[in-house]
């Protein structure tokens, strides 16, 4: 089929111009000076809630950073219409430097890094005492993420009404790691949201779990005015819970300048990206055992000083286990 009728003049054509015709890129980009500050509040399908002074904004990625992605408790320079109005977007120019950062991995194999929470203080780890059983392992990963993103670790033991917090304690209670524990009457009169509270106050709080410990629970008791999803249950054959939180969310914690990040419910917690030698780290009640080890020890060698310093009653057996567990896997991964 002829585009053109038979007397065409070669003007009436168009013609597609030359490289020598048009006008060279550059890698100059503009420094958006002029850009507003945000608070990234949550992560959706590209879709970016922002808090830009007391305004929500809706926001995507400028094209410009590339494969750089913006997560929760990010701050954020922003540009365009930031009237935070209906079916209006404004673009995320600029991530600002990270404070500190919660990363983690599918499982020790998987090199894929997720960043979860950016700019968070403390990592609250919500275990439950039972249904479902506590995982002190999982509290171990959780808390190897926490020292090496430069977060305070906070534990907070649910359900302290359906078993006693005794067992659980021993293995934490004294490694200077605050702690709250709270029961299901407590979160219905108040009196465990006030002790919580005291330790999230002026501070930025990413809370962690296992899927049924009632972490999202707790969280609509601190924020009632958001009551962010409706509560699972536990299946009582698998003992795991239904996840309830399926993105993380930051919510400000009302009477403070604390905010809350809720983060969905965990069934493993990766370290990949964790060097081996910054795990001993988040056992503080090893770590001074290490001193008499010989240079370069694994921790699981027959010359190694923690038997004797675990033997001399300085730890618990059960947290030089969890330490060997977690540096067994991460050779694993490195000899893979």
């Amino acid at each position: 089929m002829r585009r053109y009728g038979k007397h065409t003049d070669e003007d009436d054509i168009r013609t597609r111009p030359g490289r020598r015709n048009t006008r060279p890129r550059t890698n100059i980009r503009p420094k958006h000076e002029d850009a507003a500050e945000g608070l990234v509040l949550t992560v959706d399908r590209g879709r970016l809630t922002c808090l830009v002074e007391d305004r929500v904004v809706m926001a995507m990625k400028a094209r410009e950073l590339g494969r750089k992605a913006a997560v929760v408790g990010d701050r954020v320079a922003l540009v365009g219409d930031m009237s935070g109005k209906k079916d209006t977007l404004a673009r995320i120019v600029r991530i600002e430097e990270r404070t500190s950062v919660l990363r983690r991995t599918a499982d020790d194999d998987d090199p894929y890094e997720r960043v979860v929470v950016a700019n968070a203080d403390q990592l609250a780890v919500v275990t439950a005492l039972a249904d479902p059983e506590p995982r002190p392992r999982l509290i171990d990963r959780c808390l190897v993420a926490a020292y090496a993103g430069g977060l305070d670790p906070l534990l907070v033991l649910t359900k302290s009404d359906l078993a006693p917090p005794d067992k659980l304690l021993e293995l934490y209670g004294h490694l200077d790691i605050p702690y709250v524990v709270t029961s299901r009457e407590e979160l219905q009169n108040g009196t465990a949201v006030a002790r919580v509270r005291e330790q999230l106050d002026g501070k930025i709080t990413a809370f962690v779990g296992h899927s049924g410990v009632g972490k999202t629970t707790l969280v609509n008791a601190l924020v009632p005015e958001e009551q962010r999803r409706t509560t699972g249950h536990v299946n009582a054959v698998t003992g795991r819970g239904r996840h309830t939180t399926t993105s993380a969310l930051a919510l400000p914690l009302g009477g403070s300048d604390g905010w809350v990040i809720d983060t969905p419910g965990l069934r493993s917690f990766g370290l990949h990206h964790v060097d081996p030698a910054q795990v001993i780290h988040a056992f503080p009640d090893l770590e001074p055992g290490t001193e008499g080890c010989p240079r370069a020890c694994s921790h699981d060698e027959p010359d190694c000083a923690l038997d004797a310093w675990v033997a001399e009653g300085h730890a618990d057996p059960a947290r030089l286990y969890s330490l060997r567990r977690l540096l067994a896997t991460r050779e694993r991964k490195e000899g893979d």
